[in-house]
């Protein structure tokens, strides 16, 4: 028997595709704004127990929930509070001995009811370890047992059926967003903290410090403010950077030499053995500390159109110098 049902035009099937993609989006975003009046006294009180931890903050879900969690313990981690992800399940089975009286033990469950959970949290709170609550239903019996319950729900899915965890775990990440973020905030965690614990990928390159591209040692071209012109040649040469330190009796920068310099000077200078090179060397030159950012150095590069910079303790003394071939090879630029 044929289908007497006629198919719907592409273009209306879009056009409503299209429609329930946006209404998703604006149920989310509503579930997330409305978080912001739950965030008060108990919120700081969450901080408070995780900024004294003495030991690691443990995240723990099962289902969609435990995706969630496992995102949390990563962002914690990437920005100063110690974190690991524990899976609900997998915590009955073994897992439950990584944890001390020392941790933080953060839930999440919108329900509040999950059975994976309420089984260990008995454990939990008889290890002595602080409970922190992630929920929709501070009512539930995983709220209840918490020290510290954040409201982390949503009034309705974004699933047609008020069924999939589609809302509910977006209100949930968010949450732990803001969790991580004020941590970060209240330890004061910098970006140079932020690259120690991003070394590779983007984030990497584009945080790498000038003590990680420089070169050091030997490698660094240098002579004493004592030298002729000859030997700061000889030692340009060398050294391959096109350049050579000049330093006083204390190892403290007091100038530069370059390629630049060179050119310069070979036409009004006959004796190069007999003249010094604090008479010709550009005083007081570009440098940076080893602790700044790469990309810092190369915005100074390109701001004073010079192609290397000394890098300077803080009593300019020399430990290091940093050319754009350096920086191409940490791929900062």
């Amino acid at each position: 028997m044929a289908n007497s049902t006629s198919p719907r035009p592409l273009d209306s099937a879009a056009g409503e595709a299209i429609a329930s993609a946006r209404l998703v989006l604006d149920i989310e975003a509503q579930a997330i704004a409305a978080l912001k009046q739950h965030i008060g006294a108990d919120f700081e009180r969450a901080l408070d127990i995780v900024l004294n931890c003495r030991g690691r903050v443990v995240v723990c879900g099962i289902g969609k929930s435990g995706h969630i969690a496992r995102k949390i313990a990563s962002t914690l981690a990437s920005t100063g509070t110690p974190a690991f992800f524990v899976h609900a399940a997998e915590a009955s089975h073994g897992d439950l001995g990584m944890i001390t009286r020392e941790d933080v033990f953060i839930a999440l469950s919108n329900s509040g009811e999950s059975a994976e959970l309420l089984v260990i949290v008995p454990l939990i709170k008889r290890r002595g370890a602080k409970l922190i609550a992630l929920t929709g239903n501070p009512a539930s019996s995983l709220g209840g047992q918490a020290d510290v319950c954040l409201y982390a729900g949503a009034a309705k899915e974004a699933c047609p059926l008020n069924l999939a965890p589609t809302a509910s775990t977006t209100a949930a990440l968010a949450l732990g967003d803001a969790l991580a973020v004020a941590l970060m905030q209240a330890r004061g965690f910098s970006d140079r903290d932020f690259a120690s614990s991003h070394p590779g990928g983007k984030l990497g390159t584009k945080l790498t410090l000038v003590r990680d591209a420089m070169r050091t040692g030997e490698a660094v071209p240098h002579v004493q403010h004592t030298a002729s012109v000859y030997e700061a040649v000889g030692e340009m040469s060398r050294g391959r950077m096109g350049v050579t330190a000049v330093l006083d009796d204390s190892g403290a920068v007091t100038g530069i030499f370059t390629d630049g310099d060179l050119r310069r000077t070979l036409g009004r200078l006959t004796d190069f053995h007999g003249t010094r090179i604090v008479e010709v060397m550009t005083r007081a030159p570009r440098t940076i500390q080893p602790d700044r950012l790469a990309a810092e150095a190369v915005q100074i590069m390109e701001q004073y159109k010079v192609n290397q910079l000394l890098v300077v303790d803080a009593g300019q003394r020399l430990i290091g110098a940093l050319n754009m071939h350096d920086l191409f090879r940490a791929k900062v630029i």
